[in-house]
């Protein structure tokens, strides 16, 4: 494996590159992470299951579209590639802070509402990708509620069941969902460029203290939604949220639509990791129907 990935990389790089060592690295549950070290560079590199390729190059595409934006730094993709039982994704090395910072939090704010200014003519991505290991469904759709009902809360509503998410709470959702006009009834969104998965674990600051986002799910939606996921776990300053509106303010509305984009990743948390999130499911479902009656 270490011989495929030398090659894949010193093809990208276009001069050899040789692993002089090798060292595991904590974080995340979905990826095996390792730092390869060359001896002129070092790169990360994520390796999982042969049929994981697709997850991988949508990764990279990703990482592509927020580099191309030139607001906010990203590591840049260098190699994927697959073997017979592993599949891989070789990246720019990026050596982050073990804590970040308020003033490296205010410019994540910053960048990240520049990056959002990235716009497209439709509602989702070029390919569907994932987010964690859940498929995420990304066709292009003209209206924000059709791609909300069809390709994030439909799906996700569908593995619940099949999870045993209790029809009590299911068909409060599906009741929900009907009525999401409701929460948008003077607020039109239009499309910007999501990292799509932006909680504190996704975001690190570099060495000259300049903020670092990465493991995107990344697509054209309501950049609310991204602020949204930012709350969810906590662990964000407050000089983010202040930044991020001094250079684009948001609508008054945020406040109730960023339970409804939580509720997204909450349900899908819950069909990664299983019944523990049934209840704040539940919590989130009730808040939103409450805010409508």
């Amino acid at each position: 494996m270490w011989q495929a990935i030398e090659r894949d990389i010193s093809n990208a790089l276009g001069e050899a590159f040789r692993v002089l060592d090798s060292r595991a690295i904590t974080g995340g549950c979905i990826n095996e992470t390792i730092c390869l070290r060359g001896e002129k560079q070092s790169f990360f590199v994520k390796l999982n299951s042969a049929h994981k390729l697709p997850m991988f190059k949508a990764e990279t595409l990703g990482l592509k579209a927020i580099r191309a934006t030139q607001t906010i730094r990203a590591p840049e993709p260098i190699a994927c590639g697959v073997d017979h039982k592993q599949s891989w994704l070789a990246l720019e090395f990026i050596a982050l802070l073990d804590h970040g910072s308020s003033s490296a939090d205010a410019r994540l704010g910053e960048s990240l509402a520049a990056m959002h200014r990235s716009s497209s003519d439709a509602f989702g991505w070029e390919r569907d990708n994932t987010i964690g290991s859940t498929p995420q469904l990304n066709s292009w759709t003209q209206d924000w509620l059709t791609f909300l009902r069809q390709y994030r809360f439909g799906p996700q509503l569908e593995w619940a069941r099949a999870a045993g998410l209790p029809t009590t709470i299911t068909d409060r959702a599906e009741k929900l969902i009907e009525a999401l006009p409701g929460l948008f009834t003077d607020y039109r969104p239009q499309p910007s460029l999501l990292h799509g998965d932006l909680w504190s674990g996704n975001r690190g600051t570099d060495s000259s203290g300049s903020p670092v986002i990465f493991d995107p799910a990344v697509y054209y939606g309501d950049r609310e939604a991204d602020i949204a996921m930012t709350e969810l776990f906590g662990g964000i300053t407050a000089q983010f949220y202040q930044a991020y509106k001094d250079t684009w303010p948001l609508d008054p509305g945020y406040g109730t639509r960023r339970e409804l984009y939580n509720l997204y990743h909450v349900l899908n948390h819950f069909n990664l990791f299983g019944g523990s999130y049934a209840g704040q499911v539940q919590s989130l479902i009730d808040r939103l129907l409450a805010e409508l009656s």
